[in-house]
């Protein structure tokens, strides 16, 4: 319980300060991409702390599955509310470029700002780690430059995984986008729980990828360009594909719709019109 007490105390550190980073930076408009450095912190951050209870907690503390599952859809609920629009997720930026929501610049300077707060996460998680509070944390420090890998299958076995998995979740994202926060939140944090449970010994199906370049990166067992080809192509591979299919087309791409005809949904919309006269 010692070391889970010093895990509360580390999440709760984490999440003040994204939510004070978060409370500053709403004041000037200008900055606002580095809102999703507060959102790409906090969820680095808090994750790396969840892989250090599941690697090690589960057989150097006594902890069950239940419980590390339980504390990661926490974590994932806990980052959804907190940080609203902001998702940390290059992939979610990516996406609302490619939807004509976003132009060229705040899209790339959102994603240096993710990718920035994934790094210094590592950092403070490195340092936090160095301090060795627990006997938990005491091993991971020890493991660190062992750490073990998340990618456990072949660079085509990885890359089909992850695309897989963000394709769920992007058509999934898609479909809630325009429902109620309370709904939305937690279906997406439990839709996030479960696909990094079933994938955790493939890929952990993270499907973000600074929130992979932070949790796996720096572990030895592959190069950097195997795990961006893996963790980042597989990603924008799998979001390309949800939009494709949800749209029928790439708005920023092809203005035609290239799997969905007007007719078809002209149809639609007069036999809804006929039904609610009948009503």
């Amino acid at each position: 319980m010692s070391g889970l007490n010093a895990s509360l105390g580390y999440f709760v550190s984490v999440v003040l300060f994204a939510a004070l980073v978060r409370t500053l930076l709403k004041k000037w408009s200008r900055l606002s991409f580095m809102l999703e450095f507060a959102s790409s912190f906090m969820l680095v951050a808090c994750l790396l702390e969840v892989q250090t209870i599941v690697e090690v907690g589960e057989w150097a503390g006594g902890l069950g599955p239940d419980v590390t599952l339980t504390i990661l859809f926490v974590a994932l609920l806990t980052h959804g509310v907190i940080c609203g629009d902001a998702s940390g997720n290059p992939t979610l930026v990516v996406l609302k470029f490619l939807q004509l929501e976003a132009t060229t610049l705040p899209t790339l300077f959102a994603v240096a700002a993710q990718f920035l707060g994934a790094h210094v996460a590592l950092l403070v998680a490195i340092y936090y780690w160095s301090l060795e509070l627990t006997d938990m944390h005491m091993i991971k420090n020890l493991m660190m430059r062992e750490c073990s890998t998340s990618l456990r299958v072949s660079l085509l076995e990885g890359f089909f995984t992850e695309c897989v998995c963000t394709l769920i979740f992007h058509l999934v994202h898609l479909n809630l986008r325009r429902r109620s926060v309370l709904i939305r939140v937690p279906l997406i944090a439990v839709l996030l729980t479960f696909l990094s449970h079933i994938a955790r010994g493939f890929t952990s199906a993270y499907m973000n990828p600074s929130l992979s370049y932070g949790l796996t990166f720096q572990c030895p067992g592959f190069t950097f360009t195997e795990y961006a080809a893996v963790y980042w192509l597989g990603s924008l591979t799998g979001m390309f594909l949800a939009l494709l299919l949800y749209m029928g087309h790439i708005p920023r791409i092809f203005s035609k719709n290239l799997l969905y005809s007007q007719k078809t949904r002209m149809r639609v919309q007069k036999g809804d019109k006929g039904e609610k006269k009948k009503m």
